[in-house]
């Protein structure tokens, strides 16, 4: 197709225009008649059908347009004024008719497999009339299947999804080395010098889900990790609310305690002897250590970087124990072989000796006792004397004394009595005001007891033993019976029990032995069990423990250990420190 509007020619037909002459396309004296011609016009002569179009350049800007004639402007009128014919419309309508009559037909196969999926017409409305009756109102058919899926479930449970992939080595192997360096820390006994794959297999996935603390909700299968109702609703609720949602339930789960391995208490300043004491400030976000380096530190515990906050030095003083005064202004701390102590109070910053106390015949003080009331310390003597030493004026107003050597004392709740635990294996109960004992007896099985403590909340006593075991008790029994019998025996400890605390909340025991590494357990006391995920198995994280100690609202636990190290943990079932 070309335009009708074609510029005239020059004289003597051999160029046609300046823009002819770019485009470069020639044009000669006998194809003008050619050019003015309508390819389209059912008038163009035989002479002219075989002829080639010459397109010419398309810049009109340069292009010379044609005059129109009246001849032109009369056809482009009546062109415009034509009335569409009604027969020829018909007969087109009808035309296309057709085309889509033989567009719709369906071919025969697609009709047969039509009716063996749908059934015909009639059978197809009967089973959708059938369906609707039988769909319950106000439901769906999607929640008709949800429902029909979760019968099913309760029914019979769905089988074990089967493994992403399988190692065709594994099952060559019937028997597998267990004495190999990898594979001994899977033994649990002597026996097992080799074990079958899948039985291989079960340990390793027994070992990974106590690591972890129970299957983790990725390895779950899909009807498992289905919300229930109730807990959708909840998570709605909880949704639609701001602010912390961190919160503890009412009571601690037994089996697996929840925590957190953190950088350790006195990373800042790690100690470069033996650690003897950890202690967590009664009131302020603090932790303190002391050892046998001769000195005291303190640090902020935030679990994270633990910055120091104060250190000081103690020359020639060893420190044995150290414990901050129940208002937490100053810290008292003992030596191994000296009878003075160190008085360091915190507010003004003046480390005060002290070398004598009226009163005090010992050759050396190692282990004491703040009483509740904050106002007085109970010294442990030689020859099973105690000593109690009042603060104010430094002097002792009462002298006790047991059977033998004393291994431990305790204060009550309310600082009105203290339980002894004697090396004869006898525990002694104390009155502070009248210093007479109300009540004796003797600790079950015990032959050498190590150590003893009482729960803030009244309700327990652990005495700690030689042999590693430990007997909690009810205090109630203890301050009325001659032969109260344990609650419970904790037997996880296969050397002597030198190290027992309770935490703030009366829900944790720690047990730990200082004679092996490792040797640190967390008791359950509202089940009486040992929580099984720790401490981490084939880790030595812990060393061997000298004190153990819980934040005021239970939120971190520490120790010192033998390394200068006191490891913290993040116990995540308690929201506040």
């Amino acid at each position: 197709m070309f335009s009708a509007a074609v510029p005239p020619l020059l004289e003597g037909g051999a160029v046609l225009s300046a823009a002819v002459h770019r485009s470069r396309k020639y044009v000669t004296q006998q194809e003008k008649h050619f050019l003015h011609v309508n390819p389209l016009s059912p008038n163009r002569g035989a002479s002219d059908r075989g002829r080639v179009p010459v397109f010419l350049s398309t810049e009109m800007e340069d292009v010379i347009p044609l005059p129109v004639t009246e001849e032109g402007k009369a056809a482009k009128k009546r062109f415009r004024s034509q009335k569409p014919d009604p027969v020829e419309e018909e007969r087109n309508r009808r035309k296309n008719a057709r085309r889509l009559a033989v567009l719709g037909a369906e071919d025969l196969a697609v009709q047969r497999l039509e009716a063996q999926v749908f059934g015909t017409e009639h059978e197809l409305l009967n089973r959708l009339e059938q369906e609707e009756e039988e769909r319950p109102p106000g439901g769906c058919c999607l929640e008709a299947e949800h429902e029909g899926e979760s019968e099913s479930e309760g029914e019979e449970p769905r089988r074990p999804r089967a493994p992403a992939w399988v190692d065709e080595d594994d099952e060559r192997v019937g028997e597998v080395d267990m004495t190999h360096r990898y594979r001994r820390n899977l033994v649990r006994g002597g026996a097992e010098s080799t074990m079958t794959t899948e039985r291989l297999q079960q340990r390793m996935r027994e070992e990974f889900q106590k690591s972890m603390g129970g299957t983790p909700s990725w390895a779950e299968s899909s009807h498992r990790r289905r919300t229930a109702p109730e807990e959708e609703e909840e998570d709605d609720d909880l949704l639609r609310k701001t602010g912390n949602f961190v919160g503890s339930s009412e009571s601690l789960p037994s089996g697996i305690l929840k925590m957190k391995k953190c950088l350790h208490a006195n990373s800042a300043r790690p100690s470069e002897d033996r650690l003897t004491t950890v202690q967590f400030h009664p009131t302020a976000q603090v932790v303190m250590t002391a050892g046998l380096d001769q000195s005291i530190s303190l640090f902020q515990v935030d679990g994270k970087t633990n910055p120091k906050i104060q250190s000081i030095h103690l020359e020639r003083f060893p420190v044995h124990r150290a414990a901050f005064s129940q208002d937490g202004e100053s810290v008292i701390a003992t030596s191994v072989r000296n009878r003075m102590f160190y008085l360091y109070d915190m507010m003004e910053g003046r480390v005060s000796p002290v070398h004598s106390v009226r009163g005090l015949k010992e050759t050396r003080v190692k282990e004491f006792s703040v009483c509740p009331d904050g106002g007085a310390l109970l010294l442990t003597g030689t020859s099973g004397y105690l000593h109690l030493l009042t603060l104010k004026t430094m002097e002792v107003v009462h002298s006790m004394k047991i059977n033998g050597n004393v291994s431990g004392v305790a204060f009550s709740r309310d600082g009105s009595k203290f339980f002894t635990n004697s090396e004869d294996g006898e525990v002694y109960v104390w009155d502070v005001r009248s210093s007479r004992c109300i009540n004796r007896f003797a600790d079950d099985g015990c032959v050498k007891g190590t150590s003893i403590a009482a729960s803030a909340d009244g309700r327990y006593l652990a005495c700690g033993s030689q042999s590693g075991v430990v007997n909690i008790y009810s205090q109630e029994a203890c301050l009325s019976s001659a032969n109260p019998k344990p609650l419970k025996a904790v037997m996880n400890l296969l050397t002597a029990a030198t190290a027992l605390a309770f935490n703030p909340t009366s829900e944790i025991l720690a047990i730990a032995s200082q004679a092996e590494d490792e040797a640190v357990r967390l008791v359950h006391l509202r089940s009486l069990s040992v929580f099984s995920n720790f401490p981490v198995a084939n880790r030595k994280l812990l060393h061997r423990a000298a004190c153990l100690h819980f934040s005021p609202h239970s939120g971190f636990f520490s120790l010192a250990n033998n390394k200068g190290h006191a490891p913290l943990f993040r116990l995540l079932h308690y929201s506040d420190f």
